[in-house]
């Protein structure tokens, strides 16, 4: 459970990153964002997902 709660808090950090040190760009980049298909961000999300799980296979290993 330690470990968990490391690798939710590490996730966090790196997600506020962006948002803390480029508040106005990250502005404009949601707004691509919402203007992207559903199925681009479908892909994304895969894509990323798939990369997630390499590494965590990667860290295990």
């Amino acid at each position: 459970m330690k470990f968990f709660l490391c690798v939710i808090g590490m996730v966090m950090i790196v997600e506020g990153l962006p948002y803390f040190a480029f508040p106005e760009k990250m502005k404009s980049w949601m707004v691509k964002v919402i203007e992207m298909h559903e199925n681009a961000l479908r892909i994304i999300g895969l894509l990323l997902m798939f990369t997630g799980i390499f590494l965590v296979f990667l860290g295990r290993r």
